[in-house]
């Protein structure tokens, strides 16, 4: 028996003027983990959705063998028949149905044509504890959290007797506590036979898990390495990702600190959902003109929180405090007021909140301030055209023209259009939450540049990121957020991982 349990030789996949993919080979063995890196838009996801099925045998040209076999996959049902199991980004969870539902869901445990719920409970019961899940599995999937539902996606992927597992991003939305299970989950996996191939941007893990890589650039194979043999850092990884080395990960910048563009003071707000919780808490904050300003903080810190509630009331409720804007106490009781006084907010899931994936870029560029647009209540289509071609240019939106749907485009090249629509309204402050999310390093250089082209034209920047070296590398200061409270102010001189850490880590009996 072969040492490869899967070969694709020549994979070509073309779509209405783009080649997606071309004459790509992939080899991975028996019983390893083998991670597929490359920039957003390098083909990664579409190779593994030939792999899959999702694109079917017969909508590509090359060919597939798995166990030696020639596969011609025609849904995703052919493939994981053959026990393979692809884990989308999207998790595919339906939130109102039970774990255990979620797990056998077109995989029935059936007898005489009616669902068995005492076995199939029974079955989910043991699948959660082979993946570390110590939840009931009559739980709805609406109340637990991302971390466990990638659990769930695994233990679904279990059930159907998996051999080559794929995971698409597999951390991106979560915390470090919740990268770290899974990825010892995913040894686990290993240890038992189960081969696993995932695709991440998170460097770090990937050279922590991975017994081999195969990077990708443009469609195209670039190479296949090692851990234990070939030497793989970071700086290798990237250099054939992107084609060049990048000296630093962030561009060079001189700060033009101004006058200051916003304060609140004493801001509080409560959960809409928890009756008397103080999700914010008298929370003080300064932002200048110029001015690359941290926001750092544990999942569930209140980051989020306090910049939707700061960007016209659109989280919290209870809330008090003051916001004044270039030194004047104004009142911020909408999103249209936050939009009007020069604020913006760039959410951190553009994909549900950000953008219209199925509109054209043109649209969601214009989105955020169509009376700009209007002529005696009638868009001017021609100008909103000019607009959007204008932004393309200048932000590097690679998309053939800005009539492309948004969702086609790179998970980077999304991110500049969300940034194009809130620059369109001329706001001189934005608040950017996790503005390089699921996003590849050639990309994230772009948009820091973005960011501080931004600043040099005056514009006060508040950037909230769960990656602390991002903030240190990017920002003048850096405030640090402990269970809703402020717990630290840090010049960019002083900043040290230990230091925000410290800060980030500080209870509330410490903080009082």
């Amino acid at each position: 028996m072969t040492d490869d349990i899967l070969r694709m030789r020549g994979i070509t996949k073309t779509f209405p003027g783009v080649k997606a993919l071309q004459d790509v080979n992939l080899s991975v063995r028996r019983g390893e983990i083998h991670a597929i890196c490359g920039e957003n838009g390098a083909g990664k996801s579409t190779l593994m959705k030939v792999l899959s099925g999702v694109y079917p045998h017969g909508t590509y040209d090359g060919e597939i063998l798995f166990d030696g076999e020639p596969c011609r996959f025609a849904s995703i049902r052919d493939s994981e028949h053959r026990g393979i199991v692809i884990i989308h980004q999207e998790l595919a969870l339906s939130p109102q149905l039970s774990i255990a539902e979620n797990i056998f869901l077109g995989n029935e445990r059936a007898k005489r044509g009616l669902i068995d719920w005492n076995r199939t409970n029974h079955e989910a019961g043991q699948l959660l504890q082979r993946v570390g899940l110590d939840e009931n599995p009559v739980t709805p999937v609406a109340d637990i959290g991302v971390g466990k539902q990638q659990l769930v996606e695994i233990a679904k992927a279990l059930s159907k007797k998996v051999r080559l597992l794929i995971l698409d991003e597999p951390t991106a939305a979560l915390n470090d506590e919740d990268s770290a299970h899974l990825l010892d989950l995913l040894r686990g996996l290993r240890d038992e036979g189960i081969t696993c191939v995932i695709i991440s941007h998170k460097l770090n893990e990937v050279i922590a898990i991975a017994d081999s890589i195969t990077i990708l650039r443009d469609g195209r194979t670039i190479e296949t390495m090692g851990m234990k043999t070939d030497h793989v850092t970071e700086d290798r990884i990237i250099s054939g990702m992107v084609g060049r080395d990048l000296e630093s990960r962030f561009p060079p910048h001189e700060p033009h600190i101004g006058e200051e563009a916003l304060r609140i003071e004493d801001w509080t707000v409560y959960s809409p959902t928890q009756r008397g919780r103080k999700v914010v808490s008298g929370a003080n904050m300064t932002l200048r003109r110029g001015e690359i300003v941290g926001l750092a903080g544990l999942m569930g810190a209140g980051r989020t929180e306090l910049a939707m509630s700061v960007f016209g009331r659109s989280y919290g409720t209870d809330i008090s405090g003051r916001v004044f804007r270039d030194g004047k106490l104004v009142e911020i009781r909408s999103v249209r007021d936050a939009i009007k006084h020069g604020i913006a907010y760039a959410t951190e899931d553009r994909k549900r909140y950000g953008l219209n994936l199925i509109d054209d870029i043109k649209r969601n560029i214009s989105a955020a301030d169509l009376p700009r647009l209007a002529q005696r209540g009638w868009i001017n289509d021609h100008e909103e055209f000019r607009v959007a071609e204008d932004f393309r240019a200048s932000m590097n939106i690679k998309a053939p023209s800005v009539l492309s749907i948004t969702g086609k485009l790179s998970g980077g090249n999304q991110q500049k259009v969300v940034l194009s629509k809130w620059i369109f309204t001329d706001a001189d402050v934005l608040i950017l939450d996790e503005p390089t999310r699921g996003i590849d390093v050639g990309a994230k250089y772009e948009i820091y540049s973005i960011i501080n082209r931004l600043a040099d034209q005056g514009k006060a920047i508040l950037v909230i990121s769960s990656e602390l070296p991002e903030l240190l590398g990017l920002c003048d200061r850096i405030y640090t957020l402990s269970e809703g409270r402020i717990t630290g102010e840090v010049a960019r001189e002083d900043a040290t991982q230990e230091r925000l850490m410290h800060y980030m880590m500080k209870g509330q009996e410490q903080i009082r």
